[in-house]
């Protein structure tokens, strides 16, 4: 796109159904054959691009795309939306009357702001009568798309004329007269945009693709952060279950839960690449431990309990207690770490409700058994792999 801006090329794109005569139409403005064609369906399998030389200053380059109707051909159909969206000019090609196919491409390809001319080809083999009908209908149907000078007539590859003369024995005798491509009006109306418009077309389609992309680059990094966030938290949910089901003495359990809840959040700070302090981490997970405490008080009453049963028993009922206070504290990191990854993708900000009403909307959204019997899993598994643990 950047080599295409600088050096001031324009790119033009054919679309339609298939043999409604792209190619054709191509080729007839170049003046030669350069794109395939066939009276098979389907002939172009794959975006085409050359010069169009005979345009004055050059520059100007035409691109034949797959039919849009293809019988199973969606990632075809993609390619053509995907090469709309890089062009800035698109000849949209029509046989007859708009077809619903047709009309629903025409939207998408006029959603990507790109200049369309509407081409009716093949009109050699219509009636006067029935080309102000068909261009009336046009017009109608694409009134919001497409200005009525842009909808032009053309002939592309007009059909063979049997032709009667009567020779010198007064016999008739039939030739077959092959005429000419018919794409005047196009050529003229394509070189009047390019000369008055085609810088401004090529400055805004680099613009908007660029637009394009950056959405695209910041959807993918946000999927890709949350991708990695999620591995973050559920590493850190693991090694939280794992040692405070290991670990017989109540307050060391409570010591460990705010050291690990506060090292992911370290981490997941880093993922989103907004660094905090340790002191910052710490104040966060008490921020978040007193918003859970405040809506989910049971959930801190059970740990507590296991905690104290723990230290009754001697750590005779670590066995049974264990793994249920695990899978807590792992339910409890994981509810902290949904809630600071949400914290820190709005750009380290609570939002207008605040981190309480950050805390019930993660807590309203989540399976607590659904999530409880993955961390007994999890806990399960990593004590079984590391039975030294």
């Amino acid at each position: 796109m950047l080599d295409k801006l600088e050096h001031g090329h324009v790119h033009i794109a054919a679309f339609g159904r298939v043999s409604v005569g792209k190619s054709s139409l191509l080729n007839a403005l170049l003046g030669k054959q350069r794109f395939r064609t066939s009276p098979l369906h389907g002939e172009t399998k794959r975006s085409e691009l050359t010069a169009w030389e005979s345009y004055n200053d050059g520059g100007v380059y035409l691109i034949d795309t797959p039919g849009i109707n293809e019988i199973e051909g969606k990632d075809r159909e993609k390619m053509a939306h995907d090469v709309a969206s890089r062009v800035d000019l698109v000849l949209f090609i029509v046989d007859g009357d708009i077809t619903d196919t047709e009309s629903a491409a025409l939207r998408t390809l006029a959603n990507q702001q790109r200049p369309i001319l509407l081409i009716l080809n093949k009109s050699d083999r219509y009636s006067q009568h029935d080309i102000d009908r068909l261009l009336k209908s046009l017009e109608k149907q694409t009134r919001s798309i497409i200005e009525p000078q842009n909808i032009i007539l053309c002939a592309a590859q007009p059909a063979a004329q049997k032709v009667i003369t009567i020779n010198e024995q007064n016999e008739e005798v039939e030739t077959i007269r092959q005429l000419s491509a018919d794409v005047t009006k196009l050529r003229h109306r394509l070189w009047d945009i390019i000369e008055k418009e085609g810088k401004t077309l090529a400055a805004l389609n680099a613009s908007l693709f660029a637009d394009n992309l950056n959405e695209q680059v910041t959807r993918s990094i946000i999927t890709t952060r949350k991708t990695l966030a999620e591995k973050v938290v559920r590493t850190y949910c693991i090694s939280k279950g794992v040692a405070v089901a290991l670990n017989p003495l109540p307050v060391a359990d409570l010591v460990a839960a705010v050291i690990i809840d506060a090292a992911m959040i370290l981490h997941l700070s880093r993922v989103y690449n907004l660094p905090i302090t340790r002191r910052e981490a710490q104040s966060l997970v008490q921020v978040i431990a007193a918003q859970m405490l405040a809506l989910m008080g049971t959930v801190w009453v059970v740990n507590l309990i296991s905690s104290a049963l723990k230290a009754s028993t001697g750590g005779l009922s670590t066995a049974i207690t264990g793994g249920a206070q695990g899978a807590v504290a792992y339910y409890s990191t994981y509810v902290v770490g949904q809630v600071a990854e949400r914290y820190l993708a709005q750009g380290k900000a609570w939002g207008d409700g605040g981190p309480k009403q950050v805390v019930r909307e993660i807590l309203d959204n989540l399976n607590k058994e659904s999530i409880l019997r993955q961390a007994r899993g999890d806990i399960l598994s990593h004590l079984k792999a590391n039975p030294k643990t």
